[in-house]
């Protein structure tokens, strides 16, 4: 890999042992500097021996110790408007105008087949306490040392970049993250015949940026001692654990083995039979296998039987659309169409020990639904008792004893990150995040257009449209009002 150091001199600044890959396109390198000065990629102009380098390939040598001057300033003087130029009405837009005129939330650009990343950082982004845990990671980060640095800090550095980044409305160029990621994880570097980036499979993505953000991102405190221990923020909002049990089916007489297994996201396998997620999510719980049986000296069948024992705030789910086809080598993709709701209920899948833990928060949600309805009653038979709406107060979607669990068994969709085309190696990803009830945004690399409930749920597959591949469940928040509150304490 040809790595030099260069010596870059932007107006007055000098920065030193710049590391230059020039196995990578000169974007990245611009990147690098625009993470030490703060001017765009597209505002620079890098200088070399009086030729100016290009984005898209390298046209000047660079060597060790070459002294590289760049131009450029951070701040771009608005434009004044043409007097010809005439207002547009909202009427008379499209979509993609419609987004940009609403302020929606800032799309990402693709960088060539990096539509699955993202994909991934949107859905991701969806959760406040991640974007919380980002925040308050204090790790330095520095681009030119970005080679000698910890693979997990510079993935979670760069992750807490973008998402401040994309705190405001415009169009973000993830390079940072996608360079860090490259470094990390060498097989998302891979190219193709004509030189660009290879697509690469969402759900691996998601899983790697996760294990990277495992080992940076420290747990939040318990407010009870009583409660679980967690090292990670990842394990305490996103992982839940499975009570298993396995059983020799040809020798009933052997005892049963029990043990614990962590997961930080549920896979629905899809079959003939299946045809929604929850009997998806079932068939992968209670399955057969064969292992080597101590009673009977030999390979046996056993039945793996797992419930959850804990239920984290953020379900994830993965929908395992994709066999490999070794005579292809492609990773094909079953069109099959599987049902999932927008309100989702884990309870059948738990154990009857946090089933039953379930339960008073469960009758809390019931309760509230039989007021509401009686609130509704009382409006249509006197309606001026409805001029004025109670005000409301949530309740803890988690345990007292653990922070980061889901305390009710409910969750309501948060994100969907799907796929159009025939294999995880090429085609298109899109992710799609709820705003509020009923409202989501499609963010499909730097287009961002809205989106309703109907428009999601068609996203079950079936054809070649996008078919939904990564689901993102958040806690369903219980809403009561502040007088019922009050008695309760």
């Amino acid at each position: 890999m040809p790595c030099y150091k260069v010596k870059v001199k932007w107006g007055r600044e000098n920065f030193p042992n710049i590391e230059v890959n020039t196995d990578e396109d000169p974007i990245l390198f611009k990147a690098q500097l625009y993470a030490l000065t703060g001017v765009q990629p597209d505002r620079q102009k890098v200088i070399l021996k009086g030729i100016t380098l290009k984005d898209e390939e390298w046209n000047v040598s660079v060597k060790d110790g070459a002294v590289i001057l760049m131009l450029g300033t951070k701040d771009e003087m608005q434009a004044e408007p043409s007097e010809e130029e005439r207002p547009k009405f909202i009427e008379d837009m499209n979509e993609a105008e419609l987004a940009t005129a609403l302020e929606v939330p800032a799309g990402l650009t693709n960088l060539g087949n990096t539509c699955y990343m993202n994909a991934v950082v949107q859905c991701l982004k969806s959760v406040p306490e991640l974007r919380d845990s980002l925040k308050r990671y204090k790790e330095e980060f520095s681009v030119a040392s970005l080679a000698s640095a910890q693979p997990a800090q510079s993935i979670t550095a760069a992750m807490r970049s973008v998402f401040d980044q994309m705190s405001g409305s415009n169009t973000v160029t993830p390079i940072l993250l996608l360079q860090t990621l490259h470094m990390t994880f060498p097989q998302f570097a891979q190219t193709g015949e004509n030189g660009g980036y290879r697509q690469q499979d969402a759900n691996e993505c998601w899983s790697e940026l996760l294990k990277m953000l495992q080992q940076q991102l420290p747990a939040l405190k318990n407010s009870s001692a009583d409660g679980p221990s967690f090292s990670s923020f990842i394990d305490q909002y996103f992982g839940g654990t499975f009570d298993v049990e396995m059983k020799c089916i040809e020798a009933p007489d052997e005892p049963s083995t029990s043990s614990r297994e962590n997961f930080l996201q549920l896979s629905c396998f899809i079959s003939q039979e299946v045809k929604y997620m929850l009997s998806g999510l079932k068939s992968k719980m209670q399955e057969q296998l064969t292992k080597m049986s101590v009673s009977l000296s030999r390979d046996a069948v056993y039945t793996k039987t797992s419930l959850i024992s804990r239920l984290p705030a953020y379900l994830t789910v993965n929908f395992v659309r994709f066999q490999y086809k070794g005579k292809e080598g492609i990773n094909a993709k079953v069109l099959k169409d599987i049902k999932f709701p927008i309100d989702f209920d884990a309870f059948d899948l738990c154990t009857p020990a946090l089933q039953d833990k379930l339960t008073p928060m469960r009758s809390k949600f019931k309760e509230e639904e039989d007021a509401y309805l009686e609130r509704q009653t009382n409006m249509k038979d006197n309606p001026k008792s409805g001029d004025k709406k109670p005000k409301t107060h949530a309740l803890p979607y988690f345990f007292e004893s653990d922070l980061g669990s889901n305390n009710s068994g409910y969750y309501t969709l948060q994100a969907v990150l799907t796929h159009q085309g025939r294999s995880s190696s090429s085609g298109h990803y899109v992710g799609w995040v709820r705003q509020t009830e009923g409202k989501w945004m499609k963010f499909d690399d730097d287009v961002v257009t809205p989106a309703t409930d109907e428009e999601i749920l068609r996203l079950s597959g079936g054809g070649d449209w996008h078919c939904a591949y990564v689901l993102l469940y958040g806690p369903r928040i219980l809403e009561v009002p502040v007088e019922d509150e009050k008695m309760e304490e």
